[in-house]
């Protein structure tokens, strides 16, 4: 059964996929996946953001909300406001433009930043090497983690058990622009409690771990080709 299966997606019930509905959405996506339009730089960051925008909304009508008075020129309005800053999380490079998204709606949280990458051995298999973690406290926190695209899943579960193994985190949330079937059902198996907000599932994968059709290399299409 397809993990975008209505079916499934009862089940796995932390799972958000923003192309399943019909919006303004799909043509940043679309965009995205575009191999004329990707060539502008500046175009494709702007379109991650755009999305990570658009998640950050979505995962705000989870966050736990308290009732406040504010003071107007004419007299006080009653607002609903959040009780807490989530911490926000990118996998370094290609998680910044979209990263870049949620810090501009959680305008008073922290960042933290993670440096993680594939090494190939000679037999064409990988291993995630993490590098370096710059993080604020994430003690009794609410996380949201992203990083463009979820292909394995290895990167993400990686990162979050190191997170994990080091602070007492309340609260995970996983966001990504696009993701593979398996990289879901390695995530959920190995993080059966973090919520997954994507803006789309492609069932396919490359023998070296590249999502198809996806989108390319999002890290190089940001930032120029990597030597």
């Amino acid at each position: 059964m397809s993990l975008v299966d209505s079916k499934y997606i009862v089940i796995l019930t932390m799972i958000f996929i923003l192309n399943k509905t019909s919006t303004i959405a799909n043509t940043f996506l679309a965009e995205l996946r575009d191999v004329k339009i990707q060539q502008d730089k500046l175009r494709f960051r702007r379109n991650q953001e755009k999305l990570g925008e658009i998640l950050a909304y979505e995962i705000s009508k989870t966050l736990k909300y308290t009732e406040k008075e504010i003071q107007t020129p004419l007299g006080i309005a009653t607002v609903n406001l959040p009780e807490e800053e989530p911490v926000l999380c990118t996998i370094l490079r290609a998680g910044l433009p979209f990263h870049q998204g949620f810090m501009n709606f959680y305008d008073k949280s922290s960042s933290a930043f993670v440096t993680a990458y594939r090494k190939i051995k000679k037999n064409g298999t990988f291993i995630i090497n993490i590098d370096h973690i710059s993080s604020p406290d994430m003690d009794n926190k609410i996380l949201i983690i992203c990083d463009a695209v979820l292909a394995t899943g290895q990167s993400m579960v990686q990162v979050c058990k190191e997170l994990m193994a080091t602070y007492a985190i309340k609260e995970i949330h996983i966001a990504a622009i696009i993701a593979s079937s398996e990289g879901i059902t390695h995530v959920r198996a190995n993080l059966p409690k973090a919520s997954l907000w994507l803006c789309a599932v492609d069932e396919e994968m490359t023998s070296k771990a590249y999502i198809v059709p996806g989108l390319g290399d999002a890290g190089d299409l940001a930032f120029g080709e990597k030597m």
